[in-house]
Parts: structure tokens; sequence; C-alpha cells
């Protein structure tokens, strides 16, 4: 039996990060806590799926650099949205505030996102169904020995 925990991004904005704006030292902060979690718990034979806007690529390879001295598995998994279509969908609203003046700050909108260059998967969620982006995940994962 694989043990597995899902780190959501938000869950621990409340919990681990509280306090945390969204300046970029302190989405660096965010993530380096988010990777030091994702790592304890691989180091302890447990694998975490960590769904989180990561928005620059220092903060990611501080992370893999982290679980590669631990010597633990990491994947970088890129979902790959043009902002465009995630204003489309927008399930939290933030998209449609930002659009209103109300908030600022909004990851690939006003605030800056850098794109991971060579992740180890990229799903391209505008053009994938659900089921091709989950298939295209697992098969990443057995052929890493993760599955």
């Amino acid at each position: 039996v694989y043990k597995r925990q899902v780190l959501d991004g938000d869950e621990i904005r409340e919990f681990l990060s509280a306090g945390l704006g969204f300046s970029r030292e302190d989405r660096h902060t965010n993530v380096q806590r988010i990777g030091f979690v994702a790592e304890l718990l691989a180091s302890n034979g447990v694998k975490a799926l960590v769904p989180v806007i990561a928005p620059f690529a220092d903060s990611r390879e501080a992370v893999a650099k982290r679980h590669a001295a631990a010597g633990t598995s990491y994947l970088e998994v890129h979902v790959a949205t043009p902002v465009e279509v995630c204003s489309e969908r927008d399930v939290k609203g933030l998209y449609a505030k930002q659009a209103a003046g109300e908030i600022t700050g909004l990851t690939g909108v006003d605030d800056p996102y850098e794109a991971p260059e060579a992740p180890d998967l990229r799903i391209e969620s505008h053009t994938q169904t659900v089921r091709e982006s989950a298939s295209a995940l697992h098969a990443l994962l057995t052929e890493r020995g993760l599955a």
C-alpha cells in the first residue's frame, strides 16, 4: 500500500503560511515551506502531490535541490494553461476581482509567472482532457517507478 498525501496550496497558506502576503519574498517562503514538508514526507515514504502555484524559477529550483540532497524523488509537472483560459474558468473568482480592480498581484496577470523551461511533464489543460492529463501523469509516475 502506497502512502500518499496532497499538500493543497490554499490549506498550506491558511495553516502553515498564515500571515504571509504575496510579495516575491513571501511567495518564495511559502514555496520553500511547502517544499520542506513535501521532502519530509518523501523521506518517510509518503508520496506528496503538491498542486500549488510556484511562480518563480529560483524557488522551484531550491525545492528540487532540497529533494536531490536528501535523495528523495521530485517531479515538476507544469499545468500550462493560458491566462485567458484561467480567467474563463475563474474557479475562485480572482480574475473577476482583479478585472474589477478589487485585487492586485494576481499571478500571470499583474504579477510575474516564470513558466518552467524543462518540467518533467507539461500538461496543456486547455487542449487535453482530464483523462488525457491524468494518463500522461500516471505514465510518468510509472516510468519513474513512483506509481
